[in-house]
This record gives structure tokens, C-alpha cells and sequence, in this order.
């Protein structure tokens, strides 16, 4: 039995659809929240059982183990350790876990969280023999859902002047959650004694925030002016930004790793399930005429 966490989620729909087309024959038991939309399970016509729950209960998860061999843990990062435990208290033999390149940020906001998961997990690791594969997207968009590309495409219709960081030079390479699917469906059908411990996906190639921008800007049809601000000035008015708003708007992170490079080789996913990404051109044509639809 497969069982899937997030597959109501973003790319988690997208590794639905991948199911559905290759008409995957085996049961799936996916854990959805109580307000999850489950119309696209309901109507898949595919062998679904669903576990209403929450994952932060052991309890729970503990019962959702029963009789599953491999586990697609799509959902968050911060759920592997408890998903992890419970898989090997069941002798689950093999686990798919969807993480970040964030991991890689030289910024400590951005990776020191991700570093303890994943140092703790490997801990965990050395005394089991279940097999892990962790799956490493970067920036991920494609839909307004995402909570990238959307927030940019947002601004840049809002405002005729744009702030860039250190010129916008900083590469980048998102990925569209349609490629992210089509991965995980691909990594679930390869071999487990094929499969490496860790793949990077990253979308087609590198481009830098301006490309991304001017990109953004001609889809929408808007004449936008990006001004270049240094690095320093943009995390002080980030701060100030989240000290009145109390909070509840944070972009210190964002801003800070708009100055940093954030592309990554997929070179090994390629080689081993094929794995070929859309351009970003592309997706972020789709996604702004997406949002010009709305």
C-alpha cells in the first residue's frame, strides 16, 4: 500500500494527476485535513482510501502505517522526523520525501532549521533499513497558489516602479509544480535499488531576478521601471516592515536570498528517471495569463 501526506497541496494534485494518467493500480491511503477539497480523490477512479487526521498526532499517524510498504511524504519538512518514526515502527521499507534546497542557503534564517531535520533523520537512518529519498525542489510556482512567483506577479502589476536587490543579478531557478509530479511519480516507479538518496529538482536552467521580473512585466503587458537597491537597505526596510506589522509580514528571508545565487544541477535526476523540466518562459506565460483571467 502506497500512503501519501500533501496530495491535496500543490504539487501534491500534480502527483495526483500523474497517478490518474498512468493509471496507478495499487491501493493509496492519503491523510487529508477535515477542510481538505477531496473532489479530485473523489473522482480520480483510482483505488483511494482516505484518513482524516491530523499528522502532528503519533497516534494517529501510527494507525495510518498499518500494512503500507512506501510512503510519498509531500506535505512539509517539519512532519518528516514523525513521519519517518512511525514509518519505521512499521516496518515501512521504503519513504519519498519532498524537502528544500533552502537547505543549501549560506543565510542561517533560511537553512539552519532544514540542517537539524535532516542531521536528526540521518541519525534516525543509521539504525534502520527503511530506504529514504529525499526530493530537493527549488523555488516552486505555476499556479496562483504558489507562494512565489504569484506574490511577484502581484506587485509587478501593482506598481510601475519595482525594487530590485544588487541589480537583480542573483540567479534563480524555479520549478513549475507539473514538473515536481511528474518527479515524484517518476522516482515512486523507479527501483528502489536504482534510486540514489537525494535529487535535486530545479527547473530548466538558471536566470537571474531581472530576467524573472521583465519576464513577469511583458506578460502582463505593463512597462515597469526596477530600480536596484543594495542589500543592506533592503533587509532594514524588510525588519522595519515586520516590527509595525508585528510580525505578521516577514520578508527578511525573501530579500536576503534575493542577493544569493539559488540554482542547482539536476544533473543525476535526469540520468537516473529522465527528468526534463519545462522552460520557465513557459510556465510563467500560463501562470500570468492565469492570473489576467482572474
Amino acid at each position: 500500500m502506497l500512503l501519501v501526506t500533501g496530495i491535496t497541496g500543490h504539487t501534491g494534485r500534480y502527483f495526483l494527476h500523474e497517478l490518474i494518467k498512468n493509471n496507478y493500480r495499487g491501493t493509496i491511503r492519503c491523510i487529508v485535513r477535515e477542510n481538505s477539497d477531496t473532489s479530485q480523490l473523489d473522482n480520480s477512479g483510482l483505488n483511494i482510501e482516505k484518513v482524516i487526521g491530523d499528522i502532528r498526532d503519533e497516534a494517529f499517524l501510527d494507525r495510518c502505517m498499518k500494512g503500507v510498504d512506501t510512503i510519498v511524504h509531500i506535505v512539509n519538512i517539519r512532519h518528516t522526523l514523525r513521519i519517518i518514526k512511525a514509518a519505521i515502527n512499521n516496518k515501512v521499507s521504503r519513504a519519498i520525501c519532498v524537502h528544500t534546497t533552502g537547505i543549501y542557503s549560506k543565510f542561517k534564517i533560511a537553512s539552519e532549521e532544514y540542517k537539524v531535520i535532516e542531521a536528526e533523520l540521518q541519525t534516525i537512518l543509521a539504525e534502520s533499513e527503511i530506504k529514504v529519498t529525499i526530493l530537493r525542489p527549488t523555488m516552486i510556482y505555476g499556479d496562483l497558489c504558489d507562494l512565489n512567483m504569484s506574490k511577484f506577479i502581484k506587485m509587478i502589476d501593482r506598481f510601475r516602479i519595482f525594487p530590485v536587490i544588487d541589480h537583480g543579478q542573483g540567479l534563480i531557478q524555479p520549478v513549475n509544480a507539473r514538473d515536481l509530479g511528474k518527479a515524484y511519480y517518476d522516482v515512486l516507479m523507479l527501483p528502489v535499488e536504482r534510486t540514489k538518496s537525494e535529487y535535486n529538482l530545479s527547473g530548466e536552467k538558471p536566470i537571474t531576478m531581472l530576467r524573472a521580473f521583465k519576464l513577469i512585466s511583458e506578460n502582463l503587458g505593463k512597462k515597469n521601471t526596477f530600480i536596484s537597491f543594495p542589500l543592506v537597505i533592503g533587509v532594514f526596510l524588510a525588519r522595519f516592515l515586520k516590527m509595525g506589522s508585528l510580525g505578521r509580514v516577514d520578508y527578511v528571508e525573501k530579500v536576503q536570498r534575493m542577493s544569493e545565487d539559488r540554482c542547482f544541477s539536476h544533473e543525476e535526476a535526469k540520468k537516473d528517471f529522465g527528468y526534463n523540466p519545462e522552460p520557465f518562459e513557459l510556465g510563467i506565460a500560463r501562470e500570468v495569463r492565469e492570473y489576467l483571467n482572474r
